[in-house]
């Protein structure tokens, strides 16, 4: 009787983990439509080059925000940084003196906390810049839109809201670590086994 028990809650667990995984996903890709991420990194992670990897990290934030600041969604987003790459490299090598690669696709982020925003792992578009060997730790926000810049929560649900979140996707990001954690974790568990699957 307690083995049948047993096993009926891992089944009512493994059953509730895998309904809120697949909806976090379907979500994720809702985010993922409306987002460019930015993805710096360091040449190494002397202090120096974590120092000068906020430096580019701040030029190429200014840049961006002027390229995208009349753009209405990602796509355009996308478009006038494709567009303006080598503006956005420029604007990075004003930061530095070493190399600088910079280049716009996709790129699998797992699950980020920010201090004002938590965004689910998955596959995103991202503004990729590399700062000389590119050894050192990253730094990662997103561009578009300008959820980077947004200081409060009423900030970055006013942001959200402009770069056409909805109310579920806006109260995804907006949820906090604590509130959401289980949701990523199951999220994280099931992608993983679907992986190991494939």
């Amino acid at each position: 009787m307690k083995i049948r028990f047993l096993v009926w809650c891992l089944l009512v667990f493994f059953t509730a983990a895998c309904l809120l995984s697949v909806e976090t996903a379907w979500t994720q890709r809702g985010l993922a439509e409306k987002t460019v991420r930015l993805h710096v990194v360091a040449n190494s992670d002397s202090s120096a080059d974590q120092a000068q990897k906020l430096r580019v990290r701040d030029a190429v934030l200014k840049t961006v925000s002027e390229l995208t600041e009349n753009c209405t969604n990602a796509e355009e987003a996308k478009r006038e940084i494709s567009l303006h790459l080598n503006e956005i490299r420029k604007a990075a090598e004003t930061a530095t003196d070493d190399p600088v690669g910079v280049s716009l696709g996709t790129e699998a982020f797992e699950t980020r906390y920010y201090d004002t925003f938590t965004l689910p792992a998955g596959d995103y578009p991202a503004l990729r810049v590399n700062i000389g060997r590119a050894e050192g730790h990253n730094w990662w926000c997103v561009v578009f839109p300008s959820l980077c810049t947004a200081a409060t929560s009423d900030a970055l649900e006013r942001t959200a809201a402009v770069g056409g979140f909805d109310e579920a996707e806006t109260e995804l990001i907006c949820g906090g670590e604590e509130e959401f954690e289980l949701r990523f974790k199951s999220f994280e568990w099931l992608q993983g086994l679907l992986d190991w699957i494939s």
